[in-house]
């Protein structure tokens, strides 16, 4: 009886049972509990495909091109899981992101991503406009993490490339609390030095939909 307590029931169906697994490296982090939900895992992605067929506790859903509400629409309406939606920080700026953050939030986002470059007052302006998470997206360790907490950031996003471990430890220096997001690469040692560093949740880019029809057509060679 207690050995059959310990396993964790898993459903799939007839022809929904090849769907993509985050790295398991990832379940080791303490997560976020946001509105009573835990996040661990974000796919970082805006591939409605991948969105629809992977076990990511999130999305990530941040893009290099403007801010668009349709897009935004689109991948919260196609969601099963919360939606962490980019408004912009770079181009986008001022009014425009401050707008995309309500849209944003009334179709449905669990929070808001801003990017690094967005300044202390837009931060300041969009963390009054909405309620719900405002994240900020951290690339240097010399950003002043203290006044992009008092300018109204509510979880950091280190996305530090292979800074992005290092970043994480010495922000937990002086922040121990702060929710903090990383990027953890896509090699289960990166991954686990991330979260040893003190990330409670880890962006995970996926394979793209080529890279994964290549293993599927590989299979198809093969039995045909």
């Amino acid at each position: 009886m207690k050995d059959s307590m310990k396993q964790i029931p898993s459903i799939a169906s007839r022809l929904r049972h090849n769907i993509l697994e985050m790295p398991k490296e990832i379940r080791k982090a303490s997560g976020i509990v946001i509105y009573g939900r835990r996040i661990k895992s974000l796919v970082f992605t805006t591939d409605l495909a991948i969105i629809k067929n992977c076990d990511a506790d999130a999305v990530f859903a941040v893009y290099p091109f403007t801010p668009q509400q349709s897009i935004s629409d689109a991948i919260i309406k196609a969601s099963y899981v919360p939606v962490f939606c980019g408004v912009g920080g770079g181009t986008t700026r001022g009014l425009r992101t401050i707008s995309l953050a309500k849209d944003v939030e009334c179709q449905g986002a669990m929070g808001v991503v801003l990017n690094a470059p967005i300044s202390n007052e837009d931060l300041w302006a969009v963390s009054k406009s909405v309620d719900i998470p405002v994240i900020i997206t951290v690339t240097d360790a010399k950003t002043d993490i203290r006044k992009r907490l008092e300018s109204g950031a509510t979880i950091l996003n280190v996305a530090g490339g292979p800074n992005t471990a290092g970043i994480v430890k010495s922000i937990r220096k002086d922040f121990p609390d702060i929710p903090i997001i990383a990027t953890g690469g896509n090699m289960p040692d990166t991954i686990l030095e991330t979260i040893e560093a003190g990330a409670n949740a880890i962006t995970h880019t996926p394979p793209t939909t080529q890279e994964l029809f290549k293993t599927m057509m590989s299979k198809y060679r093969e039995q045909g």
